[in-house]
């Protein structure tokens, strides 16, 4: 009896050691099989992968952690659509373990213009990129909201005339007031329209009514497709129930500080009579009675300039030949002109193309208004040949 007690008893030990082994043997292979790197072979793939990732977070990791993957998806990639999005965020972050992707989401963020950094507290409320099905108790992007007002204001000074503008929109009640919020992560969109077409997109968080908003650098915006030196702005802001939109049309812009097209002037066509080029039996590629420039057209720079800096403004304007500048009461208003140079300090010059006719010219100076401001600008000058003397045709504010 004793001997087949004792046999019992061995066997349920043996048992249960078998039984704590493979319990350990399965939760070993558990442990083996999550995943510390981003996988986007499927998106089913790529949401468990990021969930394996979040798991070995503690909680306040895990929220920044989905914060970074929602920076990403929202201005990391060029996709339209929620699907799509996903699918460019699989391609950018696949292979890509925690570390790597907070260091990405901080570049990309920061590159935007975004408030938000991988060390600093939660600050995008509950974000789920991969949407969330279960109910709230407070959903922060939930704004009751009736429309958006947008204001947009010109930055820039009297000397070189507005350099960009300064997009802000709100949300506003059925009043038209502004409603006070916070904790929110508004996906807000600004796109630049032209004749139709549309040349300049921008994203950005809104997380509260007090929005910095966008600066549209005129800089920015490509000076070949801008039609009638105007622009339509649209400016969406996403919530969770509705996207409201609003729209700004004709809004004026500084044409000379849209971006220029890169033009080599010795490949310039031939225009015009002054600019034709004739070839003649020596190769010259001049004519006996053409006259060409003996002066440097540095030199024709320099007395520009120096005109500006004495406040010579009729004597700096008969040294151009510039469509652009249109007549000499435009060009000496003190406002979007040249009448409130107060001085000019040239600090570097040269002469980068030279051909009989045509040429241009790099300068580096400090410009101060008559208000006492001083900007440091770097221009091209192209010149051209107008009867043997250099006129200045294009100035390029680089």
């Amino acid at each position: 009896m004793n001997q087949f007690i004792t046999k019992s008893l061995f066997t349920k030990t043996a048992l249960l050691k078998r039984s704590r082994f493979f319990v350990v043997a399965l939760l070993l292979l558990f442990v083996s099989c999550k995943k510390d790197a981003a996988d986007a072979t499927t998106t089913q793939t790529l949401q468990s992968s990021i969930n394996d990732m979040a798991s070995s977070l503690n909680t306040l990791q895990q929220v920044k952690f989905n914060e970074a993957l929602y920076i990403l998806k929202t201005f990391g990639v060029d996709a339209d659509g929620d699907v799509n999005e996903l699918k460019a965020l699989g391609v950018l972050i696949n292979g890509m373990k925690v570390p790597q992707i907070f260091s990405l989401a901080d570049q990309v963020a920061q590159k935007n213009g975004v408030e938000w950094t991988s060390t600093g507290p939660p600050s995008l409320g509950e974000m789920n990129i991969f949407g969330n099905d279960q109910a709230k108790e407070f959903d922060a992007n939930d704004i009751q909201a009736s429309s958006l007002s947008v204001d947009v204001k010109s930055i820039g000074d009297g000397v070189l005339g507005a350099q960009s503008l300064q997009v802000i929109p709100r949300l506003v009640d059925a009043k038209g007031e502004s409603i006070s919020f916070n904790g929110a992560a508004l996906e807000t969109v600004l796109e630049v329209y032209s004749g139709g077409n549309r040349i300049f997109t921008s994203k950005n968080l809104m997380l509260d009514n007090n929005f910095k908003g966008f600066n549209v650098k005129f800089a920015s915006l490509p000076a070949e497709k801008i039609i009638d030196q105007s622009i339509d702005i649209t400016v969406s802001v996403k919530t969770t129930k509705k996207t409201l939109k609003m729209s700004k049309i004709g809004v004026p812009v500084n044409p000379k500080a849209l971006l220029m097209p890169v033009v080599n002037t010795e490949d310039i066509p031939s225009n015009s009579d002054a600019e034709a080029t004739f070839i003649t039996p020596d190769g010259s590629g001049v004519t006996a009675d053409a006259k060409v420039p003996t002066a440097d057209p540095k030199t024709n720079v320099s007395k520009f300039l120096n005109n500006l800096s004495n406040q010579n403004l009729r004597g700096a304007y008969d040294i151009a030949d510039n469509p652009n500048w249109g007549s000499y009461e435009t060009f000496s208003n003190p406002t979007s002109g040249f009448g409130g140079v107060k001085n000019i300090n040239v600090k570097n010059m040269t002469t980068n193309n030279t051909g009989p006719n045509a040429a241009s010219v790099n300068a580096t100076y400090d410009i101060t208004d008559k208000e006492g401001r001083t900007t440091a600008v770097q221009v091209t000058f192209g010149l051209k040949n107008v009867n043997g003397d250099w006129k200045i045709s294009s100035y390029k504010i680089n």
